[in-house]
């Protein structure tokens, strides 16, 4: 007897077809033949998804064996260059749950998405690797059309067809279906000697292949079979820009030229070259990613909040990002569904981002060079869109305040995480131009000519607008990156930049605290009414990023009114400086007092019940999802007739920082429900878990969850000092986090009367360990593995007489 499944579950209703489909393919045929539901299948599956690894098992009582499928790519922190294997690996297990032996097969099929116009599959192996490769012909390599796919696996007992079967109507499923419910194994089919699209159709029709693997078991036992698929699309252009495109006479795209290449080819020769490398290499690159999986995962931080990490770090995976030809990363703001969605490693947006610094910061000091080396203007202006291919005429809208002076913060970043100052050295003329055009007399929107430290210029952010005079919000990310650039001048030798700085950020930073709080929270400062604020800075041409004129762009006529404003709203992002600056151990940028209020009076006015909220714009809560309002106008503040853009829509990013910085405020329960809210919205039936949108799928301002798992451990770091530390605001004596820097990553556990620090991957080279919650606390004995380790005790920091240098799987214990 022979039983035969596809490894699907029942699909779930509704049952009438898709929308968006060709003619006859569409709502009101049924659900599409490549779902496949028509096909024997098993009754249930269960999922269990822990980024980077997914499993899912199949249920059916009926079936004669448990079988369960477990998928991956690499994701190993660091280590940048298996983490970006054009690849996916499939594990399948079964376990014969029968009462005597029985014969197995699982096949693996998959289609030449070149078309069988140009495509081919093809039989290939190396060593103990074997494949279909699924190839075109007749495409120049520098086409890009030109690449390939292979389905391969490592087991020897194995048969396969490079074709199924041509025909016509359904030919091809009917005839493997009945291949498979035959026994003994596959006999190959092939095409190779006939013309390509010579059946009936358009020619462009999908040759599928299949791979099968076949295998005993007694009863009782279990098998585990690999499978890889992998790709080698090497080429690459600028898709998203029309005018890159070549096209014929009719208008019909006819071909595309490459601008660059993928990375990964630099890496493999082809599909099949990655395969091997792949499989060759399977246990290394499972063990290494199962292992920071599980080190993320046993972290004692509330499983919600873990949720939220593990599921935004995947957005690395996905078309948000690419890697240029150097290795170089570069980032959408998210992704179309055929498309990446507003381009250029967009400066503000990716402020957010924390997990890729952290996770691998090679990456994100490349963001750091392209954007100062292609985005800087001469008068330190900057670009916030990275334009494709690179040297491509800078992007010409005007600059970005929180993206220009955010880029300086994450340079500070870069460098105390990877304690790198000649890579400081070479980016400071760079960055110190980016810092002075705030009073540059060719800076048009004016920004703070007079050095008072207080922007009250024109203001463009990632609200995709502009402010007009005085506010916290980005005048906090002026503020931080004086003090930023005062620090990083300083540690170079230029003293007077630094003290030029320092007093411009100390006048900032008193008139700010003394003027924009009140009372509750700070404010906007802006006289709505008066028009001379935008007369000043119109020059009668479009000049917005809507069209049109400033004035008509922002003079609301009817309500005689500026429009766009924050005025005297709450604003989420009002105290964002400071959320950075505790992340990345500035110090303080506003009066700590004050951004306690203020953060709390976020939570108190922008946390909202969904279906009390008038929202015209996207909606991303609903009903009775909870959500943080970009901007709230409390009982007695003044509401601008038209408020700043999406004031009233709920992004995922910018609650994650405000929940962080709760947290970080003392305020653990109130972030904690803000991440419940949002993680309760993406529960899997509402919406994907591991696609948070905003503009776009899988939205790259979605990583600032990751700033959770420092705001939570309270996690120091400046490797430029060799120091590292952790103050937990949860957990008491027993407490476990995961940690990373630039040189490698690992566990942090205190439980008891014992404090360990282990490296899991990589080495950390440790001058001092910053532990506050020491502080009054005896320290008995430092231990390197079991050697001891001279050390003196300060206050809560533990310093050692030389650098400490703790290997891959070593720890330092405190007792």
């Amino acid at each position: 007897m022979i039983d035969a499944r596809v490894l699907n579950s029942d699909l779930h209703p509704p049952y009438s077809g898709s929308f968006g489909e060709p003619h006859f393919k569409s709502f009101g045929f049924g659900p599409p033949r490549a779902y496949l539901s028509g096909v024997p299948h098993f009754r249930d599956a269960e999922f269990r998804g822990e980024f980077p690894f997914a499993s899912i098992t199949f249920v059916d009582d009926t079936f004669p064996g448990k079988v369960t499928m477990t998928a991956f790519n690499p994701f190993i922190p660091l280590n940048d260059k298996d983490s970006s294997l054009p690849a996916a690996f499939f594990e399948i297990q079964v376990e014969n749950t029968s009462n005597e032996p029985l014969d197995y097969t699982v096949v693996s099929c998959i289609g030449n998405i070149n078309g069988r116009t140009i495509g081919y599959n093809e039989f290939t192996q190396c060593g103990q690797v074997k494949g279909i490769r699924m190839g075109c012909r007749g495409v120049e390599p520098a086409d890009v059309r030109y690449g390939e796919l292979t389905i391969a696996t490592d087991e020897q007992d194995i048969s396969y067809q490079e074709y199924w079967y041509r025909g016509s109507w359904f030919d091809d499923l009917e005839m493997y279906w009945s291949d498979l419910n035959t026994p003994g194994k596959f006999k190959n089919r092939t095409y190779k000697n006939e013309k390509p699209g010579h059946t009936v159709g358009s020619g462009n029709e999908v040759d599928m292949c299949m791979l099968a693997v076949h295998f005993s078991l007694k009863p009782g036992g279990h098998k585990k079979v690999r499978f890889v698929l992998t790709w080698y699309y090497p080429n690459c252009y600028n898709y998203w820009k029309q005018q890159n495109q070549e096209q014929s006479c009719c208008g019909c795209q006819t071909s595309r030229k490459a601008q660059w290449k993928n990375y990964y080819s630099r890496l493999f020769e082809d599909s099949f070259d990655c395969a091997v490398y792949a499989l060759q290499n399977w246990d290394r690159l499972y063990k290494d990613t199962m292992c920071f999986k599980e080190a993320l995962f046993s972290s004692t931080l509330p499983p919600v909040v873990i949720n939220a990490i593990s599921a935004n770090i995947s957005i690395l995976k996905t078309p948000t990002c690419l890697r240029l030809e150097d290795g170089s990363f570069y980032g959408f703001e998210g992704c179309h569904c055929d498309s990446g969605c507003c381009e250029g490693s967009c400066t503000h947006v990716w402020n957010y981002a924390y997990a890729l610094p952290f996770l691998f910061p090679k990456l994100e000091r490349s963001m750091r060079e392209l954007e100062y080396r292609y985005n800087l203007g001469e008068d330190g202006s900057m670009s916030f869109r990275l334009q494709l291919p690179l040297g491509s005429k800078r992007w010409d809208f005007r600059p970005c305040v929180d993206g220009q002076f955010g880029g300086v913060l994450k340079v500070y970043r870069e460098w105390k995480v990877s304690g790198d100052t000649e890579w400081l050295r070479k980016l400071w003329p760079s960055v110190k131009k980016s810092i002075e055009y705030a009073w540059a007399e060719t800076n048009k929107d004016r920004w703070n000519p007079e050095r008072t430290g207080v922007l009250t210029g024109r203001q463009h952010h990632t609200l995709d607008m502009e402010l007009f005079g005085p506010n916290s919000w980005l005048t906090g990310f002026y503020l931080a990156a004086l003090k930023a650039g005062a620090e990083m001048a300083d540690y170079l030798g230029e003293k007077d930049t630094a003290r030029e700085y320092l007093d411009i950020f100390h006048r900032g930073k008193k008139w700010v605290d003394s003027n924009l709080f009140n009372g509750e929270y700070y404010y906007h400062l802006i006289d709505l009414n008066d028009k001379s604020i935008l007369e000043q800075f119109d020059e009668g041409k479009s000049d917005t990023l809507v069209g049109g004129t400033t004035m008509d762009t922002y003079w609301n006529e009817e309500k005689g009114e500026i429009k766009y404003q924050v005025g005297e709203g709450c604003l989420v992002d009002q105290v964002l400086a400071q959320w950075h600056a505790n992340l990345i151990g500035l110090g303080e940028i506003f009066d700590p007092a004050l951004v306690r209020k203020a953060v709390y009076s976020v939570y108190k006015n922008n946390f909202k019940r969904m279906r009390d909220v008038f929202n015209p714009c996207r909606v991303f809560s609903l009903n009775d999802e909870r959500g943080v309002v970009i901007c709230s106008y409390p009982e007695g503040r003044r509401r601008p007739a038209v408020p700043v853009p999406y004031a009233q829509e709920t992004m995922n990013g910018f609650e994650y920082q405000i929940a962080a910085h709760l947290i970080q405020e003392g305020f653990v329960k109130e972030g904690l429900e803000i991440v419940e809210a949002i993680r309760s919205r993406y529960d899997g039936y509402k919406r994907n878990p591991w696609n948070e949108f905003e503009c776009g799928s899988n939205y790259a301002r979605s990583m600032a969850s990751y700033s959770l798992l420092l705001a939570f451990s309270g996690f120091m770091f400046d490797m430029v000092k060799g120091v590292i530390g952790f103050n937990p605001v949860i957990g008491g004596d027993n407490f476990r986090v995961f940690w990373s820097l630039d040189s490698g990553w690992g566990i942090f556990e205190k439980s008891g009367d014992k404090i360990e620090l282990k490296v899991l991957y990589g080495y950390l080279d440790l001058k001092e360990l910053c532990l506050p919650f020491m502080k009054g606390r005896d320290v008995k004995s430092v231990l390197l593995e079991d050697v001891p380790v001279t050390y003196r005790k300060d206050g809560g920091n533990i310093k050692f007489s030389d650098v400490v240098r703790i290997g891959k799987e070593q720890k330092i214990m405190i007792i």
